[in-house]
């Protein structure tokens, strides 16, 4: 396991955090579309000069931002997601051929990542039997309905956002900032935390941590971010 195992995972950079990153990796990021997005930790991955990376996300960014960056450096050459949707950076890099891309259901995917962090290696779902995503996969059929074997989804290193970390790592997230942060980083060999806030050991009431120490290797605070969203709504008067 790579990591630090003490009581201060905090190190002073991100370039110091992304220090292991490199070329060929499999990196799990969360967020969902560009909430959550570990925003400080996806530019310095750009700053590092890595290729070749394997990019597992619900989406890989959109209009340009989160992990749109990653596409438009051109260091990414797979994308494990579940939804492309307006995404036009990974829709001609897709059709280009440039960017190869496995599509995953939601839960599914979630799943994947939650059982490569909970020591599973596989298990069965009905979601997506009698589709394209059955293609090349071991079915079974339990009680009179046909599953779909799928496999954990490990990655090198995991990119995540939290909200509130301590010095040990102990994270506590934002309302639906949380996604797939949580699963992210417990799926990866080394997972490297971006927080709006770090505390002191101790001062995350046990009940509001959502993900614990043990999963976390290296912290980075990074108290400003865009927080950038897709579509503003406003509700009209009258």
């Amino acid at each position: 396991m790579i990591g630090r195992h003490k009581d201060d995972k905090v190190v002073a950079s991100v370039a110091e955090a992304l220090a292991p990153l490199k070329d060929g990796m499999t990196i799990l990021v969360g967020g969902f579309g560009l909430s959550g997005n570990p925003e400080a930790l996806i530019r310095g991955v750009v700053d590092r000069g890595v290729r070749d990376l394997t990019l597992v996300s619900n989406n890989a960014g959109n209009l340009g931002k989160g992990l749109a960056l990653w596409l438009r450096a051109g260091i990414i050459r797979k994308v494990i997601c579940s939804y492309i949707g307006g995404n036009e950076d990974l829709h001609t890099r897709m059709a280009s051929g440039e960017v190869a891309v496995e599509i995953t259901p939601q839960g599914t995917l979630a799943e994947r990542m939650r059982a490569a962090g909970a020591g599973i290696p596989a298990f069965y779902t009905p979601t997506g039997v009698g589709t394209i995503v059955e293609e090349g996969k071991e079915t079974k059929e339990i009680d009179g309905r046909r599953y779909l074997l799928e496999r954990a989804l490990h990655g090198d290193i995991a990119l995540v956002r939290a909200h509130t970390a301590d010095r040990f790592g102990n994270l506590r997230f934002w309302r639906t900032a949380r996604n797939f942060n949580p699963v992210a980083a417990s799926a990866a060999r080394l997972s490297i935390i971006e927080c709006d806030r770090l505390v002191a050991n101790g001062t995350i009431d046990p009940d509001d941590v959502h993900l614990p120490g043990i999963f976390v290797h290296r912290i980075v605070h990074v108290p400003e971010h865009e927080n950038a969203f897709e579509f503003r709504t406003v509700r009209k008067r009258g």
